[in-house]
């Protein structure tokens, strides 16, 4: 009881102080192929040194040659840095600094998926002062004086939202992960290329664009005090996952649905700089490190039980919600268009292969679960807070899948 109260009465914290936290403010361009363009974005800042950071799938890919080409015709050097894994650790991030002291980088250029995103905001951090250990960069908060090194942000995947957002997750030397926040983030620049993500996997489509629609949906149920501005942008993000996923799923290669993901996912980032995350996240972050599930099929399994938990409370930010989307008309009462809302969620899910229940999950952790997300729920700012015996129950529903 102690503890929940105590989370109860900090509940609104983390949201007052993420907005306390100076933003980037990138130039966004979007567009297929778009990254061709990055030679040129270098070379009118006056960069003549260029840190490339990716991983080896992508390096194999072939998805950093037009970058790399770019850069080489306007006469910037560059030096491909591929050494990034799907959770990067502290010496990778060392590794990282020491190849952007090596060629004198004064910019970097991030193309990848989240770890490479994350990761390339540390090295940015590091390489502003080369002789400070990598480690000291992994607390909560890591401060840059002025700024981090100029960093060009070219996502990957369509979900995380990590190109602009201002943290990241790296593992210390001892293979604990720290989620840091970087203030003096320094992203110029963040190309959204949906050529990148023309020939995702479908798992990938459908799971990284599950986790871009928690982005917007958590952030527009969260309790921060969030400008109509930054409600209308997470609302956009929910409606644009809810539109575009079930045309990828007919239509894998269809060019615009996969520049619109790109844009939902941008703007989940938006949400989650300025909103945060919730329970879904919270109850998701638990029950992929535990039984080792990927990121966005464990927000699938969250995303409906923690919302429809939450409808009472969220029953108006819902209900516009449905509005926005077409789901409901304005005159509608707000309990019956939030409840079509949970409808068509429920739908998605469904159309997107999600099976009834989670099956990794184990009555028998429960309690271990039962800690972990409590200490994860202190960093977010959401409409309520959950007792023990809530979060119990929650943790039946996604077991057994009852609202599918």
């Amino acid at each position: 009881m102690a503890f929940f109260l105590f989370r109860k009465a900090i509940r609104k914290v983390p949201g007052k102080v993420i907005r306390a936290v100076p933003l980037p403010q990138p130039e966004i361009l979007e567009g297929f192929g778009m990254r061709e363009q990055i030679g040129e974005i270098c070379k009118a800042a006056g960069y003549q040194s260029v840190l490339l950071v990716t991983d080896r799938n992508v390096y194999m890919l072939g998805f950093t040659e037009k970058a790399e080409s770019s850069l080489k015709e306007a006469g910037i050097r560059c030096t491909v840095f591929k050494e990034i894994d799907s959770e990067p650790t502290a010496a990778i991030i060392r590794s990282g600094k020491v190849a952007a002291a090596l060629c004198g980088a004064d910019c970097i250029v991030a193309i990848g998926g989240g770890s490479v995103l994350d990761a390339s905001k540390i090295i940015a951090a590091a390489g502003k002062r080369p002789i400070r250990r990598a480690d000291r960069y992994l607390h909560k908060f890591a401060y840059v004086k002025g700024k981090t090194l100029p960093l060009i942000t070219v996502p990957s995947t369509a979900g995380t939202g990590a190109e602009n957002t201002v943290g990241a997750v790296v593992k210390d030397s001892h293979g604990v992960k720290h989620s840091t926040v970087v203030v003096g983030l320094n992203i110029t620049n963040v190309i959204l290329d949906s050529e990148l993500t023309l020939n995702a996997p479908q798992s990938v489509t459908v799971w990284c664009g599950i986790d871009a629609l928690s982005h917007g949906l958590e952030g527009l149920l969260s309790d921060t005090d969030s400008s109509e501005e930054d409600l209308e942008k997470s609302r956009e993000c929910v409606k644009l996952c809810m539109e575009n996923l079930p045309v990828l799923l007919k239509e894998p290669r269809n060019p615009d649905a996969r520049l619109r993901m790109c844009e939902a996912a941008d703007l989940g980032g938006n949400a989650i700089n300025k909103q945060l995350a919730g329970y879904v996240h919270a109850f998701a972050h638990s029950i992929g490190a535990l039984y080792h599930l990927p990121h966005g099929q464990a927000i699938a399994h969250c995303i409906l039980p923690v919302t429809a938990d939450q409808k009472e409370i969220c029953r108006e930010k819902l209900a516009a919600l449905s509005v926005y989307c077409g789901f409901a008309e304005k005159d509608e009462a707000p309990a019956a268009a939030a409840e079509k809302y949970l409808e068509k969620l429920t739908q998605l899910l469904k159309l997107c292969g999600l099976q009834k229940g989670c099956d990794a999950l184990k009555q028998d952790d429960y309690p271990k679960l039962l800690k972990m997300i409590n200490a994860d729920s202190i960093n977010y700012s959401p409409s309520k807070t959950l007792r023990d015996e809530e979060i119990l129950a929650l943790l039946d529903q996604i077991r057994k899948g009852d609202l599918l």
